[in-house]
């Protein structure tokens, strides 16, 4: 800690979820990265004193040294900051190459991605802690993808590289390079009061050896031993959005959404026009379950996406015929209602729904920082078998 305060620097910040979470925690931010325009200018209109950073910039273009000078200014120290000072370095490489969501093929090593850049600052900032936060798909991604049509009988077994969790274990091997103690987890963000099923991989490093885990949850979805899961009615009732900032359905989405009811989707449309609403997705597989959704006000949100109006991944309010507002997907990933988003309606919803939630963050940060203090907080007693990984 510099002067009784424990720093922070922020990569690849986005629109500031994860770091709005940790300075909830005690934490204090004094350097970010972050490549897209608005979402940097999203940090300078919230966090002034962070403008010097908050600037469109490339994380490969930026060097530790830029992060430790940036930090020592707005610390106002009379010296640069030097590496081992940092208490946190927090972030989550662009998540792409990892998605379940997205092609298959996509999947490539993090040798050669963004990934390397966050292992690099960590490896010359050397802070106390890092946080790490990826998607669900990184767990099972390969490092090359091999069509399903080119498996089986007749065809060569799987290498190494094409079996599932191929990827984990680069990360991994590549976070133990750095001398850190490391433990990883699958963490439903609804079991810590953000109301809203998402599902997200942390990491957490440790520079001197300290017993890590993960804080207890502090819902469950039944409430029966913790308080039951928060609900979108929890998130929005109270929300004052007299004028709401969305982008409209075609009348084409309009002709079938009006045929639904909360907490209803394509399947409860008329037989007949079921095929006609869904096109050539029709005949596909997956579940399916974000087209022509209606959300359901007593049952947490569904995962915010970068974009809430699209066919596939419908969030279209419960009662009227538009889908969620700017203010009300902020409202869902725990941002505050005054926290100011820069740009058009889809670049807000992209940086929104590209957010780790703030108050799973704080829940996370929190942890940190009690140990930061020198206690011992109160995690759960081991971290599941996903930390086990073999190497």
């Amino acid at each position: 800690m510099i002067d009784g305060k424990a720093v922070s620097i922020s990569l690849f910040s986005g629109a500031f979820g994860l770091d709005l979470g940790m300075e909830q925690a005690g934490f204090h931010t004094v350097s970010v990265v972050e490549k897209d325009r608005d979402a940097a200018k999203t940090i300078a209109l919230n966090r002034p004193y962070l403008q010097e950073s908050a600037i469109p910039r490339e994380i490969e273009k930026v060097s530790t040294q830029d992060l430790l000078e940036e930090g020592s200014r707005v610390l106002e120290l009379e010296r640069i900051l030097r590496p081992g000072e940092v208490d946190l370095v927090t972030g989550g490489p662009p998540c792409q190459p990892f998605s379940t969501a997205g092609k298959r093929g996509s999947v490539m090593d993090p040798r050669g991605s963004l990934f390397m850049d966050f292992i690099r600052v960590v490896r010359e900032v050397q802070p106390r802690f890092f946080v790490m936060e990826n998607v669900r798909g990184l767990l099972s991604a390969p490092l090359r993808h091999r069509p399903i049509n080119q498996r089986g009988e007749n065809y060569p077994p799987l290498d190494v590289d094409e079996m599932s969790g191929a990827a984990l274990k680069v990360v991994l091997s590549e976070m133990k390079e750095l001398g850190y103690s490391i433990v990883y987890n699958l963490l439903e963000t609804a079991d810590y009061g953000v109301p809203q099923n998402r599902e997200r991989v942390v990491f957490i490093g440790s520079r001197d050896g300290e017993t890590v885990t993960f804080p207890f949850a502090t819902h469950c979805s039944d409430g029966r031993n913790l308080p039951k899961w928060q609900t979108l009615r929890n998130a929005l009732t109270d929300l004052i959005d007299s004028q709401p900032e969305f982008t409209a359905y075609s009348e084409s989405r309009l002709k079938y959404l009006r045929l639904l009811k909360e907490g209803q989707n394509w399947r409860y449309l008329p037989e007949d026009l079921k095929k006609e609403a869904m096109g050539g997705a029709y005949n596909s597989g997956g579940g399916k379950v974000g087209f022509y959704r209606r959300l359901s006000w007593d049952k947490p949100s569904p995962t915010v996406t970068t974009s809430p109006y699209q066919k596939a991944t419908d969030m279209c309010h419960p009662i009227e015929l538009r889908p969620l507002s700017m203010r009300e997907c902020a409202r869902i990933q725990t941002f505050p209602d005054d926290w100011i988003f820069h740009g058009s309606v889809s670049s807000k919803y992209k940086q929104i729904g590209n957010a780790v939630p703030v108050l799973f963050a704080k829940e996370i940060g929190n942890y940190i920082y009690t140990l930061i203090q020198g206690n011992k907080p109160k995690g759960k007693e081991f971290v599941e078998q996903l930390s086990l990984f073999p190497l």
